[in-house]
Formats: structure tokens, C-alpha cells, sequence
């Protein structure tokens, strides 16, 4: 699905996305932001989470630009089968989720907040569905690691449930995690090796990233 809506885009908005990527930085730079060692405090307190929201790339994005985030690592998780491929798992024969999953210093930023965040920046009450990306490989999920974050969880999803902050019910699924295969490198880091080249970036990533920032601009890596 997100192959053939990259082709339509590139005959529709060719023009928008030259425009759009020429104000963005080459892509033989690295951005500072998000590419560099990741810096830790001596009393750091590191925690894993993998989260399913749509299309890894975008999610990816956005985390990589969320301070006390360590790392981000794009990959496939729930599902049946061994070492996946990309291929493989956009058939939606594997039962797999493209997923990120984040180390992060819960001394800076608590799982909480990491979870506030999820749920902002990707539709929790579609099912199997963000956007144009179709298919249960794209199903919104959060595979935990612990009861304690089972817990945390539940509260914030059944919390924004009761508080009606989304027009439907979240279908969001919470389980418990069990493997996790990490992507094919070219997927690893991919919006900013390709925001001046794939015009999903700039089209589709881009206005996620502007939402993101805008909400959370005080949780912002500096």
C-alpha cells in the first residue's frame, strides 16, 4: 500500500515535494539532533518500549526528536514467523507490526509520557488502518515489557476512553511483548537519510513531526 501510494504521489505532487525538500538539509548530512551518540547521565535509568503506530518510519521521526529518548530502533514485532522481511511483513501474511522500539532514560521521561506522545501523534481508533498504510502490519499496539507497564498502559488508554478525547473508542491492542526482529538497515534512521528523496517524508512524515513539535515543544531534544 505505501509503495503504490509513494508512486501516485510522486506524479501529483512532484512540484510541492521539489519546493518542500529544498528547503530541508542533504541528505549526505547527518542531523545532530537525532544521529548523534546518545549522551547519558551517570544516574541514568534506561527502560524498553515497542510501540506499533502506522508506518515505522514516521514514528521513528518522531521519537528520535523526543529528549530522554536514547534510542530508536525500527523493526517487526507479534508475529509467527522467524526474520522477517520487509517483503514479508507487508504481505500481512506474518502477523507482524512495524514497530520502533525505544530505549529511553526514565530519569528525563517516564513511560507516561512516552505513551502521551504515542497516542497524539497517530490515530489509536482506526482499525489496522493509518492513512494510506492498510494492513494488520499496521495496526496501532503496545507490547510490553512488564505488569507495570501492562498497567501504565491501560490507564492512559482507558483514561482518553473516558475523557472522550478521540470521537471513537481506541482500538488500540496491549500485549505483552515477545520478539522483536530489527528492520533491514535502509529502514533504520530512514526519514532523515531520505526526506530530500522520498516525497512520503516530506507529504506525510513532515506534518506529523510539525504536529508533534508544536504539542510537545517543551519535550524537545535541544
Amino acid at each position: 500500500m505505501r509503495t503504490k501510494f509513494v508512486f501516485t504521489l510522486l506524479i501529483i505532487a512532484v512540484a510541492s515535494v521539489v519546493t518542500s525538500c529544498a528547503q530541508k538539509n542533504s541528505t549526505n548530512k547527518t542531523n545532530s539532533k537525532t544521529n548523534s551518540i546518545p549522551v547519558m547521565s551517570e544516574n541514568a535509568k534506561l527502560d524498553t518500549i515497542t510501540l506499533g503506530g502506522g508506518c515505522f518510519w514516521c514514528v521513528e521521526a518522531i521519537y528520535q526528536r523526543l529528549n530522554g529518548v536514547i534510542t530508536v530502533t525500527s523493526g517487526y514485532a507479534g508475529g509467527k514467523r522467524a526474520n522477517p522481511s520487509y517483503e514479508q511483513v507487508s504481505s500481512g501474511a506474518t502477523g507482524h507490526a512495524e514497530v520502533v522500539q525505544i530505549v529511553f532514560d526514565t530519569t528525563v521521561i517516564p513511560l507516561a509520557e512516552i505513551l502521551q506522545v504515542f497516542f497524539k501523534v497517530h490515530d489509536p481508533t482506526t482499525l489496522n488502518l493509518q492513512g494510506a498504510d492498510e494492513g494488520t502490519q499496521y495496526r496501532s499496539v503496545v507490547f510490553y515489557n512488564s505488569e507495570e507497564q501492562k498497567k501504565t498502559a491501560e490507564d492512559i488508554k482507558n483514561g482518553l476512553n473516558k475523557s472522550g478525547a478521540f470521537d471513537s473508542p481506541i482500538v488500540t491492542e496491549i500485549a505483552p511483548y515477545s520478539n522483536f526482529y530489527k528492520a533491514e538497515d535502509y529502514h533504520q534512521n530512514y526519514y532523515n537519510q531520505n526526506k530530500n528523496r522520498n516525497p512520503y517524508c516530506s507529504i506525510v512524515i513532515v506534518p506529523k513531526i510539525e504536529k508533534f513539535e508544536a504539542y510537545f515543544k517543551d519535550k524537545l531534544k535541544k
